[in-house]
């Protein structure tokens, strides 16, 4: 009987994820049909446009639209792993399989002796506020790598550099996993990876790099943080529009490229703290990588120029594996990034139109999802510098050896 009550939460999680994953993969089936536009259309057609061309042994280069490092083309060919099911079809397969192997590591990670659960909650609970887009998207499966690594952790730190390597080849973000990282040999294994891709890509394929011009083009996208002083300008006689530009739905006009500049100024400015943080941090615990990655990714997406719904599919997963550990710092900003879920998924599909429009109700979900990813992002950095006792004059406070336990007496290395 001690057995059966041990096993029943862990069993109502297991029964709420399957049925929650079920009622995504009807909608991305289109079995059941989700308020909005179609999401699934980037798979079915410029998905598979993109297949159509990385099958020939070269990136489509000449299409604006692929903004993604060379690794993507993993993510974007691996439909072909199930050949008797469509393109599409087999993409949303995937994608359930990498949500599900999301789950098997956290519940691996979370119910170890002092561990905690909660982070195989939040992801079971999280993702699927985001609604369909999860399943049609490929940054679930950069997600899953992501996970990998941060778990694999202090204690296998050539690991999780690799892994890390592998992932920013992937999408990019993913580098900021390095913020925290407590070992040189992460860094190194990270470098040595993301080279040793990149250089096999260049030469194997024609293009893969052609992807950096197309990012850097990219103008501000309506649904960013600097977007909603476009928006309430346009409810002033601001003389701008709105259209789709370089793949995605960005304001086009006057003082655009102000905005878009001072984003980019913020960004800098972010990694200039990060910086400052890692340099006089003086404390660094065993869950303190996961913490400080999730800070940055934090802080690289309220900076952004662009704030695709996707985008929160990292952030859940970032902030599952914090919540991994019971001495985390990140529990409030944790809950704010489950929040802005569940306002993103409102924004994008459901009343897309109205934020294209920049209607009252669109702008209001802006703000209020916006607002929230910023003060998930500040409450982050604050807890971050606090719990490392960054700024302070250095202490005799344990930082974790090899085997991931405190037992030395140093200052946190860089």
């Amino acid at each position: 009987m001690e057995i059966t009550e041990a096993r029943r939460p862990l069993v109502r999680l297991l029964a709420t994820w399957g049925a929650t994953r079920l009622v995504l993969l009807l909608f991305v089936f289109r079995v059941l049909l989700f308020p909005g536009p179609d999401v699934t259309t980037d798979v079915s057609s410029i998905y598979q446009g993109w297949y159509e061309v990385l099958r020939t042994g070269s990136f489509p280069s000449a299409d604006v639209t692929w903004q993604y490092p060379p690794a993507a083309a993993l993510a974007i060919l691996s439909p072909a792993l199930l050949p008797f099911l469509g393109y599409a079809q087999a993409f949303f397969v995937l994608a359930f399989l990498a949500d599900l192997a999301v789950l098997v590591l956290l519940l691996h990670a979370g119910l170890r002796p002092r561990r905690s659960p909660r982070g195989a909650r939040l992801w079971v609970a999280g993702l699927p506020l985001l609604g369909p887009t999860v399943y049609a998207r490929y940054d679930v499966m950069v997600t899953a790598v992501a996970v990998a690594a941060l778990l694999a952790g202090v204690r296998h730190p050539r690991a999780m550099g690799t892994l890390t390597g592998f992932a920013a080849l992937l999408k990019v973000w993913p580098v900021l996993l390095l913020a925290g990282a407590v070992r040189r040999r992460a860094w190194g294994a990270a470098a040595l990876t993301a080279a040793a891709l990149s250089g096999l890509f260049a030469v194997l394929m024609p293009g893969a790099f052609a992807f950096l011009a197309f990012q850097r083009d990219r103008g501000t996208e309506v649904e960013s943080l600097g977007a909603l002083v476009l928006q309430v300008a346009r409810q002033f006689g601001w003389r701008g529009r709105v259209l789709l530009n370089y793949g995605s739905v960005e304001f086009l006009g006057p003082y655009v490229s102000v905005v878009s500049e001072v984003a980019l100024f913020l960004t800098a400015l972010a990694f200039g703290w990060l910086l400052l943080w890692r340099l006089t941090a003086r404390r660094i615990a065993p869950h303190t990588p996961a913490d400080a990655a999730f800070t940055a990714v934090l802080l690289f997406t309220v900076t952004s120029r662009v704030i695709s719904p996707q985008y929160l599919v990292w952030l859940v997963g970032l902030a599952a594996v914090c919540l991994c550990s019971r001495a985390t710092a990140m529990t409030g900003p944790a809950v704010l990034v489950l929040a802005a879920s569940a306002v993103t998924v409102l924004e994008f599909p459901v009343y897309f139109a109205d934020v294209v429009a920049g209607t009252p109700l669109g702008v209001t979900l802006l703000v209020v999802r916006n607002g929230l990813l910023l003060a998930a992002a500040l409450t982050a950095a604050v807890r971050l510098w606090r719990s490392t006792g960054a700024g302070r004059a250095p202490d005799a406070d344990p930082v974790p050896d090899r085997a991931g336990r405190t037992g030395e007496t140093a200052p946190a290395a860089p």
